[in-house]
């Protein structure tokens, strides 16, 4: 059986803020979003640089943070 949800979709739009995430020493932004999955939460996507043994390495970060449960949230 899922997790309930703990926050309300309509609580969720009005409250949620973006969040910063550290990658690699890189910051980024995580922006809210509502999945087309149905699901809420945040997420980012962006590229960058990390650098591993001396050499620099181009990177696609992809990053979804979704709230458990949020899937089975009523829609308004």
């Amino acid at each position: 059986m899922a997790s309930p949800c703990p926050i309300a979709r309509a609580d969720f739009r009005v409250h949620a803020r973006p969040i910063e995430v550290v990658i690699g020493g890189q910051p980024f932004t995580a922006e809210v979003k509502e999945f087309s999955t149905g699901s809420f939460g945040w997420n980012v996507n962006a590229k960058t640089v990390i650098e591993v043994g001396g050499k620099r390495l181009p990177v696609q970060v992809g990053l979804n943070l979704t709230v458990i449960g949020s899937k089975e949230s009523p829609k308004e």
